[in-house]
Parts: structure tokens; C-alpha cells; sequence
């Protein structure tokens, strides 16, 4: 069955579904493209790992502690509070060689919510972001997380929830900015590789349907009882309602 949603369902953006989504939209891309692009090119799922303390449940979950400043505990008495733990963090993306030479040809990455937020994950993104575009690789960068700070580019004025940046190498610094909202369906984008071979398009909603369906997101979530979280806004949130209530789920 597939999402009740035109695009992106933002009820998968939640924590606890968001690294499922990550893990198999990366690995549907990967299946999608390999049969096409062999044997002139090999496609690898790598993973990035890491350390932060940066936790989405945590930051979900637990209230801001500034909203009630005044402690009525006797000094003796100790204040529960949560320090930062090293939390690990694994995210996938794609790799695109050359199978004769083995160059890096074009890389894919989905952001995750700690690519979107001042903390170590943007830091060690934002350096792989700097020295991809810096060479002569080609970089599709698909952001489909409403939330968090987006990635850099020049122009100020485009504002969407959602962006899939194409980026090729011959080109720079311009690029191609797909941007979408909630409302709409996910753009198709043709794969960047050498200048002369033919590029496979990128259906994105029509790969994203599939694994929804895989992995049954619609007996997951309660469309009918359940908030966005994090929240859209007071206009996406009407929208979303009535969305839903057209196709009889609220």
C-alpha cells in the first residue's frame, strides 16, 4: 500500500523512522541503478561513522529546561539532568566509479537530521560537501528532512521544505536545485556520470513508494491518533488533517 501522502510522508521523519528510511531509500537507489550502470561503472554503498552527542530522541522527547528556571529542591536534594554521551551514528550513501579506473565518478547522499544541525555530524559533512565540490565529482545531494539548518547555496530566496540538489562536476559552480514542498510529489532527477554516457533517471517518489509499501509503514503508523513529529507548521498541519480526511484516515 503506498503512502497516503502525494510526496514525502512527514510522519517518517519522526526518530524512531527516520534511520530505517535513510538505510533502505539508499540501498532501493543502489538496486535501481547498478543493473543499469554495469559494467562501465560499479555502485557501492559505503557508511560514514561516527561519534556525537547529539541524540534525535533526546532532543524530541525531553523538554527545554529553560522553561521552568526556578528549582524548589533543597540544595541537598540531587536534580536529575542529562549530560552529553557519545552516541554512534552510521549513515549511508552511495558511490559511483569508474569500473576501468576505479575513479570516483558521482556520489549520493541523503542528510540526516545531524547533517542539519550545528554539531559534529554538519561539521564532517560540510568538509565532505567542501572537498567534493572542490573536485571534479559529481554530487546529488537529496534533503527530505523539513526540520534543521539546509545546505549552503548561493541564492537566499529559494524557500522549500524539501531540495535535491545536482550538482556536476564540469559545471560548477552552478548547479540544478529540484525544490519541492509537502504538497507535491518527489521530483524524478537524471544520474550525473561521465559527459557523453547516457544518465538513468532517478524516480524518486516511484522508489520511495516501493520501500513504504516493503516495509509496511502504513500498519506503523497511526495516521488517525498520531502528530507529526517534529511538528509542520500551523499551515501544513491544516493541510495535512484535511489531507487525510479526504481519504478517510482521521
Amino acid at each position: 500500500m503506498p503512502s497516503p501522502f502525494p510526496g514525502i510522508d512527514p510522519y517518517l521523519e519522526h526518530p524512531e523512522f527516520w534511520p530505517g528510511i535513510h538505510h533502505l531509500l539508499i540501498n532501493q537507489i543502489a538496486r535501481f541503478l547498478s543493473p543499469q550502470l554495469r559494467p562501465k561503472y560499479l555502485v557501492d554503498v559505503k557508511v560514514r561513522t561516527y561519534e556525537t552527542a547529539d541524540d534525535d530522541t533526546l532532543l524530541i522527547s525531553i523538554p527545554d529546561a529553560t522553561s521552568n528556571p526556578k528549582v524548589t529542591r533543597l540544595p541537598t536534594q540531587p536534580i536529575k539532568v542529562t549530560v552529553p554521551v557519545p552516541y554512534p551514528r552510521r549513515e549511508g550513501y552511495l558511490e559511483i566509479s569508474e569500473t576501468a579506473t576505479k575513479k570516483l565518478i558521482t556520489v549520493i547522499e541523503i542528510l540526516s537530521p545531524t547533517n542539519k544541525r550545528d554539531c559534529k555530524g554538519r561539521k564532517i559533512y560540510e568538509d565532505k560537501r567542501e572537498k567534493i565540490l572542490g573536485s571534479r565529482t559529481n554530487l546529488v545531494e537529496i534533503d527530505l528532512l523539513q526540520r534543521g539548518q539546509k545546505m549552503p547555496i548561493i541564492e537566499k530566496n529559494i524557500d522549500s521544505h524539501y531540495r535535491i540538489l545536482v550538482c556536476r562536476g564540469n559545471r560548477r559552480p552552478f548547479a540544478d536545485l529540484y525544490a519541492f514542498n509537502l504538497q507535491n510529489p518527489m521530483p524524478a532527477f537524471p544520474l550525473p556520470l561521465r559527459s557523453g554516457d547516457t544518465e538513468p533517471v532517478i524516480n524518486l517518489q516511484e522508489l520511495f513508494t516501493e520501500i513504504y509499501d516493503v516495509a509496511s509503514y502504513d500498519l506503523k503508523i497511526d495516521y488517525r491518533n498520531w502528530e507529526v513529529i517534529p511538528p509542520l507548521s500551523e499551515a501544513d498541519t491544516i493541510w495535512a488533517d484535511a489531507w487525510l480526511r479526504d481519504r478517510q484516515l482521521r
